[in-house]
Parts: structure tokens; sequence; C-alpha cells
């Protein structure tokens, strides 16, 4: 379900403006924001019992902010800093698998 305080809907689905709306309640999330948005966004989590966050990161910084990755730390939340979701995804694009295969050929994979 995607969370935007300012869009009813998005492509088609309808969209939260906070993420203490969606129902059933979530318990895992992928962020696509700035990183100033996403040291708000954490802290909805924490309210809304959220266990786990991906900071999306396809170029660039992303959604990854340090204090955001602090906050979730310090709150129990699990998380993932930065990595496009695609390179972990089965059916993905050629481009994400290759982007996951250089990835582990330069070591820098991810545990």
């Amino acid at each position: 379900m995607p969370v935007n305080p300012g869009a009813p809907e998005i492509d088609g689905q309808p969209c939260f403006a906070h993420l203490q709306d969606v129902q059933p309640p979530v318990d895992s999330v992928l962020l696509m924001t700035s990183p100033a948005v996403t040291d708000t966004v954490v802290r909805d989590c924490a309210a809304a019992g959220v266990k786990r966050v991906w900071m999306h990161r396809g170029g660039g910084q992303g959604a990854v902010s340090a204090a955001a990755v602090k906050f979730c730390e310090s709150n129990g939340i699990a998380v993932i800093p930065g990595e496009c979701p695609f390179m972990f995804l089965p059916g993905s694009s050629w481009f994400h698998r290759f982007h996951g295969l250089v990835k582990k050929i330069t070591g820098a994979y991810p545990n």
C-alpha cells in the first residue's frame, strides 16, 4: 500500500496519508523518500509498530539517512540502509541481476 500525505491515490491504488492509517497494519516498509523525509517516516514506523525498514537506494544517497538508521537501531527496528531491492527479487530484469553480480564479484554484496 502506498503512503503519501500529498496523494489520494498512486497508479490507481488508494494512498494512505499516514502509515498508521494502513489497515491491516504492516510490519515492514520500503522507503523511497529523500533522506530528510526518511527521518520523519521512521518515527511514524515506530509509532505504527513496524519491525523492518528498507531504505531504498538505486543510485546516490537514496532514502538513506544516518540519523534514521540510528533511530531504527535504537528502537528495535531492523533496517537495511540502502541497496535496490530488485537486486534480490527473482524475476527482476537483467540490469538488476547484473548489478547484484557486480556487487558479489567486488565483495560489496550485503550479507
